[in-house]
């Protein structure tokens, strides 16, 4: 393929993705018994309006019952809808005193995440149905809600975030605000012949603002440039994706899939699939004062309808890897603060535990944030794997040249010195 080819295709793959993501918010934003009155024109018009709307309800603090937190307190434009900070968890609630247990996920690159599903079957092969890859998608870390509309209760009604006691006291917020007039002139008739209310208008409108691609999904970092033939990895990059991809070695992009899709989709670098790390405790949460507290993910305590699944518990969606360079609290608790820990964390959980995890009466007390009955179901392919004094899969080398590789899939990349140019 020439270098305008590629430019060429993915140039098509935005404006064919933003196509479907427009056609696809037909489901949830216009869903009422009218819907077949609004002309493709007005729909599409209806969701742009929307999306200029959630983007500045993403940023108002006052939808908080603090008064002083908003949807971009946690999920920050500047680190890739991400946390602003390496704080493990942002404070919320009321006075701003309350903690979650869970670091905010970015935002970016969730259009295409799929429902969540407990029998994924895909492959390289193109959904090949013999492969069960078992829990796969959903938007948070339990993967427990499918769409951006329902994903904004969560932060709007959670004590520990926003805290709206109700939807009702949400709602009152928005129209304290100033938004009614614009909410109710969004507002829908919906099945029962009742007009949506105008909390409903509100997820809308975040959902809408999180599937403008131009913002969330750009596709135009470094890498993204290189498979169009516009851009050159340096050594180290070229050296990093090398160990990302080689099974021997990083493994990664078994999970965190780095080539481009059959039909020339630029890759999301995950597959969505749920995964047991065994991460070690982060005891600067407040929950996690609590020896009797886990966060167990797919099985709870968030989610409720896999309490009892013991097969499911220390699993978390694999996040995508897009922008992750612009963290700086990693896992779903946070728990490492620099990108090169969290790959290390990888190559040496196995091979050298006494660095991750802590020491006890009895010596190393390894997966110390997940109970015992549980470790069966812990991931050990490679780089995990091993036993401590072995040598790990991967490098220090191979470490920094990974990070050097991640750093390339950062959003709106600017060529910075001649060699870059001149690959343009």
């Amino acid at each position: 393929m020439t270098v305008a080819g590629a430019a060429t295709r993915i140039t098509l793959v935005h404006h064919i993705t933003a196509g479907l993501i427009l056609a696809g918010l037909a489901t949830p934003i216009i869903r009422s018994a009218s819907a077949a009155a609004l002309s493709r024109e007005d729909a599409f018009r209806r969701v742009e309006t929307l999306s200029n709307l959630g983007a500045r309800l993403f940023r108002d603090p006052r939808l908080s019952a603090s008064g002083r937190q908003s949807c971009a307190s946690c999920h920050d434009p500047a680190h890739g809808f991400a946390p602003p900070d390496a704080r493990a968890v942002e404070p919320g609630g009321d006075a701003m005193t309350r903690f979650s247990f869970r670091a905010p996920p970015s935002l970016t690159y969730l259009a295409a995440v799929p429902r969540f599903t407990e029998h994924a079957f895909d492959s390289e092969d193109e959904a090949d149905e013999s492969i069960d890859n078992g829990p796969t998608g959903g938007l948070t870390w339990d993967g427990r809600v499918d769409t951006g509309a329902a994903q904004s209760l969560i932060p709007l009604l959670s004590p520990d975030e926003m805290a709206n006691q109700t939807p009702q006291d949400a709602e009152a917020r928005l129209v304290g605000a100033g938004y009614g007039p614009e909410l109710d002139a969004l507002r829908l008739p919906i099945r029962s012949g009742a007009l949506q209310s105008r909390l409903s208008v509100a997820q809308d409108a975040f959902e809408a603002y999180e599937q403008d691609w131009k913002t969330f999904y750009p596709f135009n970092s470094k890498y993204d440039l290189y498979l169009a033939g516009k851009a050159r990895l340096s050594p180290a990059e070229t050296r990093g994706l090398a160990a990302f991809e080689d099974p021997a070695k990083g493994n990664c992009a078994s999970c965190h899939i780095s080539e481009p899709r059959k039909d020339g989709a630029p890759p999301l670098f995950s597959d969505f699939g749920m995964i047991a790390l065994a991460v070690p405790r982060n005891r600067a949460i407040p929950a996690n004062r609590d020896p009797q507290f886990h966060d167990l993910g797919l099985c709870g305590p968030l989610r409720k309808d896999f309490l009892d699944r013991s097969e499911y518990c220390g699993l978390f969606r694999t996040p995508s890897l897009r922008n992750v360079a612009l963290r700086s609290s990693f896992f779903h608790n946070g728990v490492m603060h620099n990108l090169r820990d969290a790959i290390a964390f990888y190559a040496t959980r196995d091979t050298d535990p006494a660095h991750w995890y802590p020491h006890g009466p009895r010596g190393i007390r390894p997966y110390d944030d997940l109970p015992r009955r549980y470790w069966i179901n812990i991931n050990d392919d490679p780089p995990f794997g091993g036993k401590p004094g072995d040598a790990p899969h991967l490098t220090d080398a191979d470490v920094d040249d990974i990070a050097a590789f991640l750093r390339t899939l950062t959003d709106n990349w600017k060529p910075d010195d001649q060699t870059d140019r001149s690959a343009r």
